[in-house]
């Protein structure tokens, strides 16, 4: 099984993040949390990308795993 097909763990970051209550914070915070996220996001984007071009260099070298 690849890691992608793993479930996730329960005490991941992503799922303690959805789970907190956002009613303590102010509006300022928010968006400064929204920022944040978003620049997660991008980085989690961008290593995706490298990560699938890393596989796609090795799979033409090699071929694919099956």
């Amino acid at each position: 099984m690849e890691d992608g097909d793993r479930p996730r763990p329960k005490g991941d970051a992503a799922s303690k993040l959805a789970s907190e209550d956002l009613g303590p914070y102010s509006q300022d915070e928010l968006q400064e949390r929204i920022e944040l996220l978003e620049t997660e996001i991008a980085r989690v984007e961008s290593h995706r990308l490298k990560a699938a071009a890393h596989r796609d260099a090795a799979e033409s070298l090699f071929g694919r795993k099956k």
